[in-house]
């Protein structure tokens, strides 16, 4: 480390995963800035938060040009998530197209924006937020499709910065303990008890987070990492 505190760019900071990796980054000293569409949680002098409906493609290419014209983030997380479900013939498409939207058009479009100047800068981590869901399951078509898209993406960029000391991987947690679980608009999805007994929390999983971004986890990059509570064992 050169003395600096290290930035990060956290989307969806407002509850979640999102808030439990910038809550555990800024005890570890990093600055953050959370794009975010509600309000600020967090009242901490090295937090920004930017009002940003990551939805709209062209809300989250602005926010993320205003963030590589003033600094170089060291870090980018991708939290942000939303699950529609539905069955073949009952989904709206308007909802997968909303899913596509959030999780890998704005994924897309920061990291555009992001990694060419992480790359330049010889320095960067990125870690997109997937879901053991991606492997399949029944309702969860266009969910799983997206959060698919999310590996794809991470494998091809990581080749692409392997080479310039910036490292891209997903991690894809199982039935987790965030707001989204209690979203009315996903009833009838009702979410699958991991094996180990409960639901996962969110600070678990942004543990793992947060050590994919240090410099011991330089040699990791290209990987989908599963939080899964023994949900892919045998059996």
């Amino acid at each position: 480390m050169d003395g600096r505190a290290r930035l990060a760019v956290i989307t969806g900071s407002s509850s979640g995963i999102g808030l439990a990796v910038a809550t555990q980054l800024l005890a570890q000293g990093w600055q953050v800035i959370g794009l975010q569409r509600g309000a600020p949680p967090i009242d901490h002098p090295a937090f920004r938060a930017v009002a940003v409906n990551l939805t709209d493609g062209e809300a989250v290419s602005r926010a993320a040009r205003v963030v590589a014209e003033q600094s170089t983030p060291d870090a980018l997380v991708h939290a942000a998530g939303v699950m529609r479900g539905g069955r073949l013939g009952e989904l709206p498409p308007e909802d997968a197209a909303q899913m596509w939207r959030l999780h890998v058009d704005a994924a897309n479009r920061l990291a555009d924006a992001l990694l060419p100047r992480m790359a330049a800068a010889g320095r960067g981590r990125v870690v997109l937020v997937g879901s053991r869901t991606a492997h399949g399951q029944p309702g969860k078509s266009a969910y799983a499709a997206s959060k698919a898209a999310l590996v794809s993406l991470a494998r091809s960029w990581a080749a692409e910065v392997v080479d310039q000391a910036v490292t891209v991987n997903v991690v894809s947690p199982a039935a987790t303990d965030t707001p989204m679980l209690a979203d009315p608009a996903r009833a009838g999805t009702a979410p699958k008890l991991p094996p180990m007994g409960r639901l996962i929390r969110p600070d678990e999983v942004a543990a793992l987070i947060t050590f994919l971004l240090s410099d011991a986890a330089a040699p990791i990059t290209g990987q989908e990492i599963q939080v899964c509570g023994g949900a892919s064992l045998p059996g």
